[in-house]
C-alpha cells in the first residue's frame, strides 16, 4: 500500500518540475501588438529561417526587446524596421526587397532548377542520338534467326 502511495505522489508532482515560470501579462496590449508584427518581419540571424517572432534564440529575444524599446521610445515601425537593415542589412529582413544585391537570393532557386531542366534535356538528347543503331541482317543471319526460332533451343 506504501509503495503504491509513494507512486502516486511521484507521478503526481513529477510533472510540475518540467514547468517553466508563465510570461508575465504585456502592460500595453496595443505596444506589444506592434512588437509582434515588426518582429515578424525580422529574420532571426541564428536561425535564420524563423522570424524573431518566432525564434526562441537568445539574439531573437534581445532583437525583440530592442524593437519594444523603440516603439516605447515613440520610433516608428519604419525607422525601427530601417535601424535593423542599416545594422544587420537586408538579410535581417524575412522578406527582402528585390534589388541588384538581393537578385541571387529571390531568383536563385528559379535559375538552378531551370539549369537542372537544361541539364536533364540534354542528357536526355545524348541518350537518345548515342543508342546503337539498327543494323539490318543478311540473308544467313536472317535464316540462322528463322532457325532458332522455329527450333526453340537456345543459341550458344
Amino acid at each position: 500500500m506504501h509503495k503504491l502511495l509513494l507512486l502516486l505522489l511521484i507521478c503526481l508532482f513529477a510533472g510540475t518540475s518540467f514547468g517553466k515560470e508563465a510570461a508575465p501579462a504585456a502592460e500595453d496590449p496595443e505596444l506589444e501588438k506592434r512588437v509582434t508584427a515588426i518582429s515578424e518581419e525580422l529574420r532571426c540571424l541564428v536561425c535564420q529561417n524563423q522570424t524573431i517572432a518566432d525564434s526562441h534564440a537568445p539574439l531573437a529575444i534581445d532583437l525583440k526587446n530592442q524593437v519594444r524599446e523603440k516603439l516605447k521610445a515613440g520610433a516608428s515601425n519604419e525607422a525601427i524596421i530601417s535601424f535593423m537593415v542599416e545594422r544587420y542589412g537586408d538579410f535581417v529582413l524575412y522578406r527582402p526587397p528585390v534589388k541588384a544585391t538581393t537578385m541571387l537570393l529571390w531568383f536563385g532557386p528559379f535559375a538552378l532548377l531551370a539549369g537542372a531542366f537544361v541539364f536533364l534535356f540534354v542528357v536526355l538528347r545524348r541518350r537518345r542520338t548515342s543508342q546503337i543503331e539498327e543494323v539490318p541482317l543478311d540473308d544467313a543471319e536472317r535464316a540462322r534467326a528463322k532457325k532458332i526460332l522455329e527450333s526453340g533451343v537456345q543459341p550458344e
